[in-house]
């Protein structure tokens, strides 16, 4: 857990992720991300020299086969409040509007829930385990399905619910968090969605791993030019850009 704690620092540093007296509701899926970013952040509490809550906050979508027992049980063995969520979003997505594009729809209404859960918890802050690797896979994905260079921001004011987004896990690669998950045993409640695995991300995720075999660094140079910002050489209408 070293690695995964020094990312969590260093990235709680560079962009004044966690304060004195936050209240962060960590957005609990049962994923192996989201399940290592409970178990580290509270250890982060326990060495950090800030002090802060944390609660756990599950949405259940409703497809009826989720082992919500395994994360409360987790939940528990930590010393963290977890509430669970109980909704109709599957209902809503794949029957009512029968979606043919489920992921966009079920992630707007799935954040909704959890921001509304977690103002009501008094938090001000909420936690999602996006890591390094998805950084990479959205910046693909909106150049490739959108015609936009854009990915996620490491820390996003919402002032419609008035609460922080954060992700602690950004400077973690993927790899480090499987490896972490075993090395620690970390429990795993499975995805009951039916899209899960069937994504236009998992082509993305694909398409890199092909692309490591003719750059190995490709990753770090990805991950790179999204820090790098202040050095894009795009067009611009409004004037020449200077090299």
């Amino acid at each position: 857990m070293k690695k995964v704690l020094g990312c969590i620092r260093r990235a709680s540093d560079d962009y004044n992720m966690i304060a004195d007296g936050d209240k962060i509701a960590v957005g609990l899926s049962g994923g192996k991300d989201s399940m290592l970013l409970l178990r580290a952040l509270t250890l982060y509490k326990r060495f950090s020299k800030k002090n802060f809550d944390l609660v756990a906050i599950t949405v259940d979508l409703g497809f009826g086969n989720f082992d919500t027992a395994l994360i409360r049980n987790y939940c528990d063995s930590l010393g963290v409040e977890c509430h669970i969520l109980n909704t109709e979003i599957a209902d809503v997505v794949f029957n009512i509007r029968k979606e043919t594009n489920p992921c966009s729809l079920c992630a707007k209404m799935r954040k909704g829930a959890l921001y509304t859960a977690a103002k009501e918890l008094g938090c001000n802050k909420a936690a999602f385990a996006h890591h390094a690797d998805d950084a990479i896979e959205t910046l693909l994905l909106s150049l490739f399905f959108e015609g936009k260079m854009r990915t996620f921001l490491p820390v996003t004011y919402l002032s419609r619910m008035d609460i922080t987004l954060i992700r602690p896990l950004i400077y973690l690669p993927e790899q480090d968090i499987i490896n972490a998950v075993a090395k620690n045993d970390i429990p795993i409640a499975k995805s009951p969605c039916p899209a899960n695995g069937n994504t236009k991300r998992e082509v993305v995720k694909n398409l890199v791993k092909d692309l490591r075999k003719i750059n190995p660094d490709i990753k770090k140079s990805l991950f790179a030019a999204i820090k790098n910002k202040e050095n894009y050489l795009l067009w611009d209408k409004s004037g020449q850009n200077n090299e």
